[in-house]
């Protein structure tokens, strides 16, 4: 499996069930890198995508325990052993903070946009710099959109 996420300087994710920030090539990329995979995400995730309906042009797996959660256009787990038992390889695990944590250790890949800037979070995502399982294996250049300083880095696990 692989994820993708977006990060500040401190590595955090969201504020107030939101991402930091929304930039618009960033979100270019998130949709070069998930169109025509499987996708995995938690129903708050869910929420913040527009109508609070399933991404286009992929499968969506929903990671919750809501009794009754059944979104039209996706798929619902209560729990991580059936979600990972009906998952491709393939699959990008999209979010929020609860869903990483759980499949962390189940992905080899991770696409990571940091932005050297810091935003006020409740939400952060592990360090991979500082994290031995991980090796940085790629970076682009930095780049930048209205003040925002970011660069593209893919991870791999040891």
């Amino acid at each position: 499996m692989k994820l993708i996420v977006a990060v500040d300087r401190s590595w955090a994710i969201g504020k107030d069930g939101d991402q930091l920030t929304y930039i618009p090539e960033d979100l270019k990329h998130f949709k070069a890198l998930t169109v025509g995979h499987t996708v995995i995400l938690g129903r708050k995730t869910l929420a913040t995508f527009p109508g609070g309906r399933p991404l286009k042009e992929r499968r969506n797996m929903i990671l919750s325990r809501s009794e009754g959660f059944a979104p039209e256009g996706a798929e619902v787990y209560g729990a991580v052993p059936a979600l990972l038992a009906a998952a491709p390889e393939d699959a990008v695990v999209i979010g929020g903070a609860s869903v990483y944590a759980a499949l962390l250790p189940q992905c080899d890949t991770a696409y990571v946009t940091k932005i050297d800037a810091s935003f006020p979070a409740d939400r952060w995502f592990p360090d991979l710099d500082e994290d031995p399982a991980w090796r940085m294996e790629a970076a682009s250049p930095d780049m930048e959109y209205a003040g925002l300083h970011y660069r593209y880095v893919v991870y791999k696990r040891k």
